[in-house]
């Protein structure tokens, strides 16, 4: 049985291109959709990216695949196969290590423009956390082998990715001496000045802003118990710093957080 014929519209003053195979049965244009402008866009702002010219951009936005998460569906679990990595489109990730006893702990949340399993461009290694979808997310995937294909030809991109990995080991290391030095209400209030910052950075005004999290996630993120967590929300809500709902809170006052912070 023959294969299908792939058609693609061609974009203006260019030819159409011809249909490559990916696998057998499965064919795709070279042809660059119009939502290729879209995700060269989000990549500028990935820090490994950001720098990347036009035509550069374009041959990793030719590798990538878009994906689609429902709230609290799992992207890949701890200890998977590291094949792909992930640049978040829209909504949130965080990424989560389980102790054998049932507990886990959030060692970070992910945003639009943010990229996790970046490991995956390096090696195959098993995961070191798991992934999960906060709410209704949207990301583009690249393979591992793809971006080391991307990689060996463009060794900058290694430079801006070593340099962005660094960025991390250090968020993570100070996350450490936070949570070694810091009380747990100077914890809580670092990681809710945090979510101020980058909801802040994604278009939210600069009056109140909404946190979508839970009381349980705060209290990971800041390396406490929920119950520690909540003694100390209630007491900035009856400040009037907060507004606590279900699964969410308002931030009124980001300033007087920083009181907290030490």
């Amino acid at each position: 049985m023959s294969l299908p014929e792939t058609i693609s519209a061609p974009r203006a003053g260019t030819s159409r291109t011809a249909a490559r195979p990916i696998a057998r049965g499965v064919w795709y244009s070279s042809h660059v959709p119009s939502i290729s402008e879209d995700t060269a866009q989000l990549l500028r702002r990935v820090p490994v990216f950001s720098t990347l010219g036009d035509d550069e951009l374009a041959r990793v936005t030719e590798v990538t695949v878009p994906r689609r998460f429902d709230p609290g569906e799992v992207v890949f679990r701890e200890g998977d196969e590291s094949d792909t990595c992930y640049v978040v489109r829209s909504g949130h990730a965080r990424a989560i290590r389980e102790h054998s006893d049932g507990r886990s702990i959030t060692l970070a949340t992910f945003g639009p423009g943010d990229i996790f399993g970046e490991l995956a461009m390096f090696d195959n290694e098993k995961r070191s956390a798991t992934i999960e979808a906060i709410g209704k997310t949207e990301a583009i995937a690249i393979l591992g082998g793809d971006m080391r294909r991307l990689l060996r030809q463009h060794p900058d991109i290694a430079v801006k990715l070593i340099g962005a990995l660094g960025r991390r080991l250090r968020e993570t290391n100070e996350r450490l001496a936070r949570q070694s030095f810091q009380t747990v209400q100077s914890r809580v209030a670092a990681v809710l000045a945090q979510l101020v910052a980058a909801a802040r950075s994604e278009g939210a005004s600069e009056g109140d802003v909404l946190i979508t999290s839970t009381q349980a996630d705060l209290a990971q993120l800041a390396g406490s118990s929920r119950e520690s967590a909540s003694r100390f929300l209630a007491v900035l809500e009856r400040a009037g710093i907060i507004t606590q709902g279900r699964g969410k809170l308002i931030v009124h006052d980001a300033a007087a957080l920083e009181r907290y912070v030490y």
